[in-house]
């Protein structure tokens, strides 16, 4: 029976690619020209990344330039007998495949071909109002705010592009999503002072999407920013916070933010889920080799984060029943928050209608020397130590801390089978006592 499964899976993944890559884009819209939006009293924590000066300008768009290898991993001469056996296409890549740090053999094509699940480039917003009006209050969205600019980039748009290239607060920024592991990631796209664009290979490692910069012809692991094939492998992408909350917390609580318009050039049926069905979580993954990590079903949500070095992950299925969870990850206090309301974009036909799976925030959980300790309180969390009120983006709306921040950490709401995959040596949070 779950050999049936499975080949159900890949069947279902063979015509979702012919959807997914769809009759082809329209005519792309010229390039937005976003202005940071005013901070507010509810604006996230800014990041410490610096604006890149004419950042777009900068950016050569499709055009390959010739570099040498960053010299982080050496060349592996032998290179051609691994590609040999490889299951992907090589036609009309020009990357330096002598240069990779996984074997070939770890790679599969995904269907698609490279691009055919287009990436936005020249990304048009919609205001708060606008977006309301095609955006039911449950939706999922990222969340991203640098330097004072607040965005939302809606799941269901993200859905059938994966790729946004963006410039925020200044900054260039990739932000970025795959199906199948669940993985809403941003990073920032300068790179030794140059701007890379990205886009999809076609191709999976781990079940996760393989992305491709387009001025070196690296390909790069979404899951962990890393360059693994091309001149560019072994350097690393800065991940900047991005929490998935629902579309009724971005706007209440980021009234000034701008959103990832549906207005994108391309003919896609935003809004519905191409995935139906996929986040069952005793279902198996698409496309991973091997086994996954057994400790938890293949495609129970976590929220993951690394510390220094040690990775943790929080089920959701422990954290909707906490809370908040308040626990110490190699030195450093941690506030883990869950709160239910906002919906899977995997699980039914339209997004608007599917299950409610929550949404999580993590935090460091000392404010100005001070550590607070949060429980759970109807949909908010309070801190033990002030009575402070906080919300899921990690901010005091009432109390003696009004207005104040807590630190955002790098997390994520990944499936399990994929962060057990990419960091097999993670501590599980199993729940108090």
């Amino acid at each position: 029976m779950q050999n049936i499964r499975i080949l159900g899976l890949i069947s279902g993944a063979v015509a979702l690619a012919a959807v997914a890559c769809g009759s082809g884009p329209a005519a792309i819209p010229a390039a937005a020209s976003p202005s940071p939006a005013g901070s507010s009293a509810a604006t996230a924590t800014p990041s410490s990344a610096t604006p890149t000066p004419g950042a777009e300008s900068k950016s050569v768009k499709g055009t390959f330039v010739e570099i040498d290898p960053t010299g982080l991993v050496e060349q592996d001469l032998d290179f051609e007998d691994g590609l040999r056996s490889a299951r992907f296409s090589l036609g009309g890549w020009k990357t330096d495949f002598s240069y990779h740090t996984v074997p070939y053999d770890e790679f599969l094509s995904g269907g698609p071909p490279r691009d055919g699940i287009p990436p936005l480039d020249n990304p048009r917003f919609d205001s708060i109002d606008q977006a309301d009006g095609w955006l039911a209050g449950m939706e999922p969205v990222i969340s991203f705010e640098i330097n004072g600019d607040q965005r939302a980039y809606p799941l269901q748009v993200l859905i059938w592009h994966e790729i946004v290239n963006d410039v925020v607060g200044g900054v260039p920024v990739a932000v970025t999503f795959c199906p199948l592991c669940n993985s809403a990631i941003v990073f920032e796209r300068t790179v030794g002072g140059r701007v890379l664009d990205f886009g999809t290979t076609g191709n999976l490692r781990n079940s996760d999407l393989v992305m491709w910069d387009r001025q070196t012809e690296s390909w790069w692991q979404q899951f962990t920013g890393e360059a693994i094939v091309g001149v560019m492998a072994g350097t690393r992408l800065t991940f900047l916070p991005a929490p998935i909350v629902s579309w009724q917390d971005f706007m209440t609580y980021q009234p000034d933010g701008k959103v990832l318009s549906k207005d994108t050039g391309f003919d896609r049926r935003y809004g519905q889920n191409p995935y139906v069905g996929y986040d069952r979580v005793d279902e198996p993954p698409f496309l991973l080799l091997g086994d996954s990590d057994g400790r938890l079903q293949p495609k129970e949500r976590v929220a993951a984060v690394t510390v220094d070095g040690v990775n943790a992950a929080f089920p959701f299925a422990v954290l909707a029943e906490e809370g908040a969870v308040n626990y110490r990850v190699n030195g450093v206090d941690l506030a883990v928050l869950f709160k239910s309301g906002t919906n899977s974009a995997l699980d039914g036909a339209r997004i608007e209608s599917s299950k409610d799976i929550g949404s999580t925030g993590v935090f460091k959980s000392e404010l100005n020397g001070q550590k607070l300790t949060f429980t759970a309180t109807d949909g908010s969390f309070t801190d033990a130590e002030t009575g402070s009120t906080w919300n899921i983006l990690g901010e005091a709306t009432n109390g003696p801390l009004t207005g104040e921040r807590l630190t955002k950490m790098v997390h994520a709401e990944h499936f399990w089978f994929a962060w057990g995959a990419f960091k097999p040596d993670t501590l599980i949070y199993h729940g108090v006592g």
